[in-house]
């Protein structure tokens, strides 16, 4: 018997949320962030739906660029952190990918590299997050050793943005601070992630980078701000009741006898927990869907099941659906409960539990 717990992609969401994303952005080009196996829905399942629309892919690794390549995207791929060793030099070259440059140590190796192929480079500009990139007051001179050292292609800017949330300011200091000391406009620009596609259009320039809002989750972590957008989630995590078990007042629930029944309840056992990637932490408030019912969690997490309340679900049965996330529970507020974002529960979730294709 197969485990009863699936990831549910919904291909159709995603095509909508790629088009939300190319309308608003109408005079940038699109880059559909697939890191970390496609925000854990899957890179084989997402590529196939939006290889045709995206005008580019962005990815971590190296085998992430070339699994796309080897199935048939002749369309830019960007690797987001460039690469990690000199070795990966030759094959960045042989599959004609476009490298992020962030540091020195890469700057050097790439000018010893010295191939006669021309390569497309993103330089990082370090504009006010403090993580990669090179200062903005040394990106003039970091463009004039790569102009005189290396057989460039292109030569595009990049910088990552530390706070965009709705009435973010910071954001406009950060591009103040690179107009410091950089004239971009003779450059192509890729500055917006999926919440400066949102909120912050003055940000989008040539390239948008977009993730979250891809998968049908919010930048901020509260639906809400993006529930008027029509952008819909395109994974629902499901699985069924497998067991249903009567309790009485006073009884306790799961692990550490944390939780105690006030009232004679009917309770459900379902096939899902945290070895299949569901926070652990998560509050008793929290909400799934039965029969269309939104009912609570009680009790701890376990390692394969949760316990649910039926009380108020009279018809619920061995093999009744239940939604964990998706279109009626959203990440964000599931991610909410677990205090962390709708990214972290995405990129979480277990190879055990199998992507299925709608």
């Amino acid at each position: 018997m197969v485990r009863p717990i699936s990831a549910i992609i919904d291909t159709n969401a995603l095509k909508n949320n790629l088009k939300i994303i190319k309308n608003i952005a109408f005079k940038s080009k699109v880059w559909s962030v697939l890191k970390s196996d496609a925000y854990g829905h899957g890179i084989k399942n997402i590529y196939s739906c939006i290889s045709y629309n995206s005008d580019g892919f962005a990815v971590l690794t190296l085998d992430e660029a070339i699994f796309l390549r080897k199935n048939g995207c002749n369309k830019p791929i960007l690797l987001l952190e460039g690469f990690f060793n000199k070795k990966e030099l030759f094959f960045i070259y042989k599959y004609s990918l476009t490298i992020t440059l962030h540091s020195k140590w890469q700057l050097n190796e790439l000018i010893k590299y010295k191939s006669k192929y021309p390569i497309n480079i993103y330089i990082k500009i370090n504009s006010g997050m403090n993580r990669l990139g090179f200062p903005t007051k040394k990106i003039k001179k970091i463009i004039h050793i790569i102009k005189n050292n290396i057989n460039i292609s292109k030569i595009s800017l990049m910088t990552h943005f530390a706070e965009t949330t709705i009435n973010s300011n910071f954001i406009e200091k950060q591009i103040n601070n690179i107009k410091k000391y950089i004239n971009y406009h003779n450059f192509s620009c890729s500055f917006a992630n999926s919440a400066a596609v949102l909120w912050h259009k003055y940000t989008h320039y040539d390239w948008v980078r977009t993730g979250i809002i891809l998968y049908g989750a919010s930048p901020t972590g509260e639906w809400k701000d993006i529930a008027k957008i029509k952008i819909k989630p395109v994974m629902t995590l499901k699985s069924k009741i497998i067991s249903i078990q009567k309790i009485y007042p006073g009884q306790i629930i799961g692990y550490n006898c944390e939780y105690y029944s006030n009232k004679k309840r009917k309770i459900g056992i379902i096939a899902c927990g945290y070895a299949d990637g569901y926070p652990r932490n998560i509050n008793n408030k929290t909400f799934v869907l039965v029969q269309g019912i939104k009912t609570k969690i009680l009790g701890n997490i376990s390692m394969d099941m949760i316990v649910i309340d039926l009380l108020n679900i009279p018809t619920a049965k061995i093999g009744s659906s239940v939604e964990l996330w998706g279109k009626n529970i959203k990440i964000d507020d599931v991610a909410k409960s677990a205090n962390t974002i709708g990214y972290e529960l995405m990129c979480s979730l277990s190879k055990r539990v199998p992507r299925i294709l709608k």
